[in-house]
Order: structure tokens, then sequence, then C-alpha cells
């Protein structure tokens, strides 16, 4: 991804709700040099971005739109385990997203974040601080439930692996 591509794609993700560098995914057509989709969970739904590198005499073109979480067609989320490699699948508006090992770890880290925004829940990534909002009061509260938590082993299944964010390479 150019700049030149990133600088028409970032006005159609505002337009649509998100927010900025929001986590995303990517997913590479037949040839990823010309054309993609990028999908964005928002708080009121699924933002689907198209793009277009090589219109021929216009540049790139970015179509997009907002797909309620009502109507957003998801699957299951698949894990397979083989001599220590892991081959996850999950489904998401006719996109499905394969992969092994690390590739796994992140298409799992994206589909529990679809999960948690269809269900109405912020996932624990992107949750908001609790301090910046609390009052004397409850700061102490909060700060003795945080010393509480931070002791306490969270499980497995609470941790979620960080999703890549919109980034356009330097140098290209």
């Amino acid at each position: 991804m150019t700049p030149k591509v990133v600088a028409i794609i970032e006005p159609v993700l505002a337009a649509l709700g998100t927010e900025a560098d929001p986590p995303c995914w990517i997913a590479w057509g037949d040839d990823p040099g010309m054309r993609y989709m990028i999908l964005v969970p928002t708080v009121v739904g699924l933002v689907e971005v198209h793009v277009r590198v090589n219109v021929p005499q216009e540049g790139p073109r970015v179509s997009g739109k907002l797909v309620r979480w009502n109507r957003v067609q998801v699957g299951e989320l698949a894990i397979e385990m083989a001599s220590g490699h892991r081959l996850l699948t999950f489904q998401v508006e006719s996109q499905v997203l394969k992969g092994a090992d690390d590739d796994a770890d992140t298409i799992a880290a994206f589909a529990l974040e679809l999960f948690a925004a269809i269900d109405g829940r912020v996932p624990e990534s992107r949750a908001p601080s609790r301090r910046s909002t609390a009052t004397r009061g409850q700061a102490a509260k909060a700060s003795k439930a945080t010393k509480t938590a931070r002791t306490a082993k969270p499980s497995p299944a609470m941790r979620t692996p960080s999703v890549p964010r919109l980034q356009a390479p330097k140098g290209r």
C-alpha cells in the first residue's frame, strides 16, 4: 500500500465512522497489487472498503460500506492442531481467512474482536481506562481492584493478541 492509496482510504474510513488508525483485516485478492478489501469493526457494524489500485487514467479507486452487526455474516472459528502446528479458518462476509501458527493467532484475535463487537462488548485490547472517568473515590476503588487483578493470572481466553493496524510501508 503506497501513501497515495492510504491517503484515499483514510477519508472513506473516517466517513464510515471508524477511529483513527483502526484495527483492521486486509483480505488480499487473487492479484493483491490490483485489488483487495479492508474489514474494520466499529461500534455499529463492520466497515468494508474495496480498493482497486490500477484504474487506467484515474489512479486508485476506493468504495466502502457499513454493514450493521445484525446483517454481518460470520462463520465458526475453527482450529486444527497437528504436530505442534495450528491451522485456523474463519469466514466473514464471504472472505475465508486461513492461517497457520502466528497467522492463526492474528486471525483468531481479529475473529474474537468481531465476536465481541457483534455481542456489543468492547474487546479487552481496546477498552478505555477506568481511571479517565473515575472520581477520587472511584479511582481509589479502581486502584485497589487493579492491584488485585494484576496479581491474578488472566485466562488464555481473556487475552487477545493484537490485531494489525493499517499502515503504509516505507519506501513503496
